[in-house]
């Protein structure tokens, strides 16, 4: 398989080339156009019930919330000046002469107190866009954004914007500028570590290259994703992560394989095939675990979840098929050009595999191993135990910057406004009239419930309340008051609730049911695949195992940091006491594949080694030998590339951000350096143990370098 396509990326070289830049071109241009079609992505299913009980609420009643809260505010004018009134006024009436807003009232019409400020020098005046959805509405906030602030002659007012169509246009714009300050911080650093692994600066540029390829071509087929499904705004930050980073790994071992050949001899055809058949094989062992790895969100019926996931399948899949065949047609054109403007002190020679640090390292890890394991695992569990305190909950303001004006405008109506800090939540009765009393002394009667009054006037047949309580709506005793409200059962009336923490209750209902089969998927993925890749039953349950101490680790690290409210000072971030958890699964789907990315690199070479004759311990140690220096590497790039989302606005980007370095670091360094070589040393050559019907399996189908099964499948495995 691997010589065939090695033999089709030289004979079409060309046509590949032609093809690298057409992806280019269609990425730098029709691609990002993908930021216009982004949406919140929905935390919770369409189907849920607090998505169909709000539908039903708005098909009665019409929309019950502002998307778009406009604050008035002066330092020196109160509310009751006229000044202040003429300039609200007329600010409101500029506003409903937009065709895209259905309605907006101010204290004046209203003689609402709520709506002005304790001190009074503040109103806010809720706004109801025109739109079926909160995405169609999203789209017209942005289009009416001026008009809003512009509305009437508001004078020495301070007019600012709230409201949720508001939060996600400043998450939009949040996540552009964030992408803007990784790429400031990582590309310089990238191009230093790809200078000193190659000692070349045309080496040292093709990883980028790729990563930049994979990145618009992630955004291109994003797009076209986003004609039949809705994709979270937070797509574009993971596909620059997981693109760039994944494209430079990628690049990284096909280059480094392509000079190790050229080193031995090897004229550039041979290079080139050979390349593709071991370096190749490894990618693709790698691309497939991610990609279908990432499939297990799917399964989860989340949809902000399936947005990223799509987009990650798509960035990856472009990385895996660029280091397949664009990297290697231009090898191919390059040749030993490839070690042009090599440093003075840098030599291309081929690499020892029965010396060195690395080799050293592992010989002594092999040598005590049980010394190795315990203390290492011991470790490990220390920084996982966190996780045992895990708390979850949910996204809201906090998540944003301080001086975000939809952060400011929420937290003051929550400070400075009578009731403002008060949760709600809306129950409609329907059906008979006479049983809306007792829905209503039902509801009051409910635990944390501090008052039920009406929401709108009752139609023929139905009656809206909002319902008042004072908790953390991301308590488990908001939720468990959602639950109770949706328990309550009336003779002659059906309840709908909305609002509230009833989406958090749907979305980990969700999580509660979908997560199983996600973790079973991505485990029996990653274990079919590295079966198929290494003939070998244990090492798959092993590299299973791996991730999970690994990401364990990473996973308390993060919960001590971003839920206790550790470091925030220092990193800048405002801690709410719990983890959203549709980004934790989002951590957990990404970390367990790129920990597996790093096994398979290790592992391909240890069996090359096993499959020349090499016993276990001398394939594992020059396993060790070749792979070290470039898995540092690859980790230390792809450290740069997630470490850089480390220094997002977006509280939650910032956790993926340092929860994916933190996993990366700890995967390189102490579960391959150490738990691998430890482990494999005290399974011998069990290792390798396949019993006859799976082992013919493997000879069929495996993911080999030649089509032919390797002599060494016929070994049996020796008491260890």
């Amino acid at each position: 398989m691997y010589s065939l396509l090695g033999r089709a990326v030289i004979k079409t070289r060309w046509v590949i080339l032609a093809g690298v830049l057409a992806v280019f071109a269609i990425g730098a241009t029709w691609g990002l156009g993908v930021f216009d079609e982004f949406t919140d992505g929905g935390y919770v299913s369409q189907e849920s019930r607090s998505v169909t009980d709000a539908e039903a609420i708005e098909d009665e009643f019409g929309s019950i919330g502002a998307e778009v809260v406009v604050l008035y505010s002066s330092d020196t004018l109160t509310v009751d000046d006229p000044a202040f009134a003429d300039a609200v006024q007329s600010a409101v009436a500029d506003i409903n002469g937009i065709d895209e807003v259905e309605s907006a009232a101010s204290y004046y019409e209203t003689g609402q107190e709520g709506w002005v400020a304790e001190d009074r020098h503040a109103t806010f005046v809720p706004v109801t866009l025109a739109g079926a959805s909160d995405e169609e509405r999203a789209g017209v906030f942005s289009g009416i954004e001026q008009e809003l602030r512009d509305a009437g002659d508001t004078g020495d007012l301070e007019v600012r914007l709230g409201g949720g169509a508001a939060i996600f246009a400043d998450l939009n714009e949040q996540v552009q500028h964030d992408l803007e300050i990784a790429e400031m911080i990582s590309m310089p650093i990238l191009l230093l570590i790809m200078i000193l692994v190659f000692g070349a600066l045309v080496a040292a540029s093709l990883p980028l290259l790729i990563g930049g390829m994979s990145i618009l071509g992630g955004f291109a087929i994003t797009r076209v994703i986003t004609e039949f499904t809705d994709v979270s705004v937070f797509a574009a930050n993971v596909i620059t992560i997981i693109g760039l980073g994944m494209s430079i790994d990628y690049s990284l071992f096909v280059l480094r394989r392509f000079r190790e050949e050229l080193a031995q001899g090897r004229d550039k055809r041979t290079a080139v095939l050979n390349t593709v058949a071991t370096a190749g094989r490894t990618v693709m062992v790698s691309g497939l675990i991610i990609v279908l790895s990432m499939g297990g969100l799917l399964l989860v019926d989340v949809p902000f979840l399936h947005g990223i996931a799509y987009g990650v399948m798509s960035a990856v899949g472009v990385a895996m098929l660029a280091a397949l065949v664009a990297l290697p047609a231009v090898l191919y054109l390059l040749g030993g050009n490839v070690d042009k403007g090599r440093l003075p002190w840098r030599r291309n020679a081929a690499p020892k595999t029965d010396t060195g640090f690395w080799h050293g390292l592992a010989a002594g890890v092999m040598r005590r191993p049980v010394l190795v394991l315990l203390p290492v695992l011991a470790f490990m569990a220390l920084l996982a135990s966190p996780m045992l305190d895990m708390q979850f909950g949910g996204v809201d303001e906090r998540d944003m910057p301080e001086d975000a004006e939809s952060r400011v405008v929420t937290e003051t109506i929550a400070a400075d406004f009578p009731g403002g800090d008060e949760e709600t939540f809306q129950v409609m009765a329907v059906g008979d009239p006479a049983a809306a009393a007792e829905v209503q002394s039902e509801l009051e009667a409910l635990d944390f419930v501090d008052g039920v009054r009406p929401a709108a006037e009752p139609t023929a047949d139905a009656m809206l309340f909002e319902v008042l309580y004072d908790l953390d709506p991301f308590s488990a005793d908001a939720r468990g008051l959602i639950e109770d409200a949706r328990a309550i059962e009336v003779d002659g009336a059906d309840l709908y609730v909305t609002g509230g923490a009833s989406d958090r209750v749907d979305m980990l209902d969700a999580i509660g049911e979908g997560l199983p089969y996600m973790l079973g998927y991505i485990v029996i993925v990653t274990m079919v695949v590295l079966f198929l890749a290494f003939g070998s039953v244990l090492l798959p349950i092993k590299a299973v195992l791996m991730n999970a101490v690994s990401l364990g680790a990473a996973l308390g690290i993060v919960v001590w940091i971003f839920q206790e409210g550790h470091l925030s000072d220092l990193l800048g971030f405002t801690p709410s006491g719990y983890i959203d958890p549709s980004n934790l699964l989002l951590m957990i789907a990404l970390l367990f594949a790129l920990a597996t990315d790093y096994e398979v690199f290790l592992l391909s070479r240890v069996r090359e080694e096993w499959d020349r004759g090499a016993d276990n311990r001398t394939a594992v140690l020059r396993g060790m030998q070749s792979t070290g220096s470039i898995i540092t590497a690859a980790a230390a790039i792809l450290i740069v590339v997630v470490g850089a989302f480390a220094f997002s606005g977006i509280t939650f980007m910032k956790m993926i951000g340092l929860g994916m370095a933190v996993a990366i670091l700890l995967d390189a360094t102490v579960v391959r350096m150490l738990l691998v070589p430890a482990t494999m040393r005290l399974l011998g050559r069990a290792n390798w143990w396949v019993p006859g019907p799976l082992g013919r399996l493997y000879a069929k189908y495996g993911i080999k370098e030649s089509d032919e099964a390797p002599a060494a499948e016929e070994r049996t495995p020796v008491k260890v």
